[in-house]
């Protein structure tokens, strides 16, 4: 109870200060099926020749440099990925893999619960458990798209292997919350003296020019859908 009063007088003589982080957002679902049908393409070997999947993508800012937030805090280069947003400014938690930001914060400081980019100047903020905002003057950041891969981002892809005779060799591969699932990987072989068309998993290709570099193609369907 006595914590409780000590933040209200503190909130009450900062009045300015005090913010409630918002978790109101929602990264966007989105799907790739890569190239168009109809298309003719041309890729080299042990490059992907046809992908379909789906991936969240999130709205972020990225600090370009050692920032600090008052005597207390400091943000670190890298990632931040957005959380929710009010009138008063967006905010933020670290994220995005070995690129993620990080905070950092002195021994008698207060916890922190979130980084704001507030909305009137653009001053980056953090956030304490206590809901005091403690603020710099630095602006040096960038609003980005992040890639999220999580349980439910899911891809497949076909690869060009090279050719031996009139025989190409094309990998299948499919990803998991960015991660390889070799069990379901697949090295399949296509005789071009039988039929200028490959198929596999549903995805259809007519192979125009092949060789030990390249493959030239055009996609006529791609993968059925896949259950994510």
């Amino acid at each position: 109870m006595r914590i409780q009063v000590i933040v209200a007088v503190a909130c009450l003589a900062m009045l300015s200060a005090c913010t409630v982080p918002k978790a109101n957002y929602h990264p966007a679902s989105v799907a790739i099926s890569e190239p168009p049908l109809g298309t003719v393409n041309t890729s080299q070997v042990g490059d992907p020749i046809l992908q379909q999947g789906r991936y969240r993508e999130a709205e972020a800012i990225h600090v370009e440099h050692t920032t600090s937030a008052g005597w207390a805090y400091t943000l670190h280069p890298g990632y931040y990925v957005k959380q929710g947003d009010d009138d008063s400014g967006e905010y933020y938690l670290p994220g995005g893999g070995n690129e993620a930001g990080r905070v950092e914060k002195a021994f008698i400081a207060d916890p922190w619960e979130s980084v704001m980019a507030r909305k009137r100047d653009g001053v980056l903020c953090v956030i304490t458990v206590f809901n005091v905002a403690v603020c710099g003057d630095d602006t040096s950041f960038e609003h980005k798209k992040l890639t999220l891969y999580g349980h439910d981002s899911f891809q497949q892809t076909l690869i060009y292997s090279g050719r031996v005779g009139s025989k190409i060799n094309i990998g299948y591969r499919e990803f998991s919350d960015n991660m390889a699932r070799p069990a379901f990987n697949n090295d399949v072989e296509y005789d071009l003296s039988e039929s200028s068309i490959i198929g596999y998993k549903g995805a259809q290709l007519e192979v125009l020019e092949a060789t030990n570099q390249f493959i030239r193609y055009k996609v006529i369907k791609n993968f059925k859908p896949a259950a994510y």
